[in-house]
């Protein structure tokens, strides 16, 4: 024993000290705080969600600390690129677009979006259950947009301002609606809710909570659940470029949450369906 202490005094005072105990990496992830399930805020502040708990796991199996952190949406990418936390889980889409100034983890997550209208409107009836995958257009799948498109005419669309739902709805129904950007969806709802736009386009899980919360009655779903296209395969956290070991930890962490079933699990506790990404 007392060797070895001389041993560790000597290496100390040369500079070449073993490390006994690894400080935990720190990670602070962004969230967006107002789109649930996939996150939100409790009635303390506190933020909550599918995505924060699945956070949790992933940083536990990374062996990391972390923290999470709100941020608007239209505003969430340019702060992770400049240094303002170190990742980002908002249930975000990965994209081509997006994929030019960030990188993403494999997906956590495969979900849809819905339009949901105003009640009263006077609108043709559609099949809310039907799916629609907007990769590989057809021309039946053209034919749904195009009745969707003569059905929506001349309505006021609200939706998430720098969403890829935004991006949709400038190219289906730009030409023949309004639309109304809005910096949360809890806002764009309100404003459903008001009547002050006819209707929206959006993650079908945020909108689902909508419609169950007593504001939401005066609405429903219209027309296909939506994927694919500008969505991409599902949701990822967006890291840095610069920071490629932070993606492969998350990668190797999602791919064992993805395996063991923890995802799941956690899917079905939020969404009360299975959205975990294809193993």
């Amino acid at each position: 024993m007392k060797k070895l202490m001389l041993a560790l005094a000597l290496a100390t005072t040369m500079g070449l000290a073993p490390v006994l105990a690894q400080e935990p990496m720190k990670v602070t992830i962004a969230t967006e705080g107002s789109s649930p399930p996939w996150n939100s805020t409790d009635p303390t502040g506190k933020l909550i969600g599918f995505d924060v708990d699945l956070g949790y796991e992933l940083c536990r199996r990374m062996g990391a600390t972390c923290t999470f952190v709100a941020q608007d949406w239209d505003g969430i990418i340019p702060a992770l690129t400049v240094g303002k936390y170190d990742a980002i889980m908002g249930g975000m889409s990965i994209t081509e677009k997006r994929k030019k100034t960030i990188d993403f983890s494999t997906p956590y997550a495969v979900g849809f979006n819905q339009i949901v209208m105003r009640k009263g409107l006077g609108l043709p009836p559609t099949d809310a259950k039907a799916k629609l995958n907007l990769t590989q257009m057809d021309a039946s799948k053209q034919a749904t947009i195009d009745t969707l498109r003569t059905a929506l005419s001349g309505r006021t669309l609200g939706v998430l301002r720098s969403s890829n739902s935004e991006v949709v709805v400038n190219e289906l129904f730009g030409k023949v609606a309004t639309i109304r950007s809005y910096d949360t969806n809890e806002n764009m709802t309100m404003d459903v809710a008001a009547g002050r736009v006819d209707g929206t386009l959006a993650d079908y899980f945020v909108l689902k909570t909508f419609l169950e919360s007593k504001d939401g009655d005066v609405a429903e779903f219209y027309g296909p659940m939506l994927n694919g296209g500008p969505w991409g395969p599902g949701a990822g956290i967006g890291i840095r470029k610069t920071d490629p070991q932070l993606k492969v930890a998350f990668d190797k962490a999602i791919a064992s949450a993805n395996e063991d079933g923890a995802i799941m699990a956690l899917t079905e506790k939020w969404f009360g369906m299975d959205m975990s990404p294809p193993k």
